[in-house]
């Protein structure tokens, strides 16, 4: 057998052995976990606060915004951590893109910024 048909060969059996592991695991789950019918566990339950009414009302659609736009900034910070480590490999023109990129960046945060949408009252 080639070296590289057992490079193939190894990761399919690493992949098996996982979707194997997964299998029994939730397979051992299903098995020993407690299965009592409970009125409370089948109630609706958003952002901690308890349901009020026929057990269904919607949350302001600010909350989702602010959260969506967290998720956004966080995952431009790991985009300009990547920058930084190899920026003397980029030189001026990488300094000139994510100078280019920030500025975007603070755009869109001005923009949330003038619709009101970072207020969180």
């Amino acid at each position: 057998m080639s070296d590289f048909l057992r490079s193939y060969l190894t990761v399919g059996l690493f992949g098996g052995l996982a979707v194997l592991m997964a299998v029994l695991i939730l397979g051992l789950g299903k098995v020993l976990r407690p299965t009592r019918a409970q009125r409370q566990k089948y109630i609706s339950y958003e952002s901690g606060v308890d349901p009020v009414g026929d057990g269904w009302e919607q949350s302001n659609i600010r909350y989702y915004i602010f959260a969506l736009l967290f998720v956004m900034f966080d995952i431009e910070i790991v985009f300009i951590f990547a920058w930084a480590i190899r920026l003397e490999a980029f030189g001026f023109f990488g300094l000139v893109e994510m100078a280019i990129f920030i500025f975007i960046l603070l755009l869109g945060l001005l923009y949330a910024w003038r619709k009101r949408v970072l207020r969180w009252v």
